[in-house]
């Protein structure tokens, strides 16, 4: 990637791009799709509409009693696609709402999820295309 790009590049995550609509939190839940990719439930939703994607990150208080090590994973998972929402944006898919579920009673370290973000933004973005070239035929 050439050096000009990496300074146009977007790394920051503001509030507009976090999911806080209750109303689209359920419409999600309810209407969205979703595939497992350990450690992670991930279910997204196309939203045409949109301007920008829309992301919820979420660690079971069941399986994390302590607050300290929910908002740890919480962090974490937030860095990773904070460092690779470029991988959502690059496609030329519409925008979409995304949950990210955290199910593992482990506390993964950082490289683990970071990778694991990486293939879930790839699967979106693959997945996106597929349905437009499903629609085309």
């Amino acid at each position: 990637m050439p050096f000009d790009a990496l300074l146009n590049m977007n790394y920051r995550l503001p509030k507009n791009e976090r999911l806080h609509s209750k109303k689209l939190i359920k419409e999600l839940f309810d209407k969205g799709s979703s595939f497992f990719l350990y450690p992670f439930k991930v279910i997204s939703l196309d939203q045409p509409e949109a301007t920008v994607n829309q992301v919820l990150f979420s660690v079971s208080k069941r399986k994390h009693r302590k607050a300290v090590s929910r908002n740890l994973l919480k962090r974490r998972i937030r860095e990773a696609y904070r460092l690779n929402k470029s991988l959502l944006q690059d496609g030329k898919s519409g925008k979409k709402v995304i949950a990210f579920v955290y199910v593992s009673s482990d506390i993964e370290d950082f490289p683990t999820i970071q990778k694991k973000i990486q293939k879930v933004l790839v699967k979106l973005t693959d997945g996106s295309k597929k349905n437009i070239k499903d629609n085309e035929e």
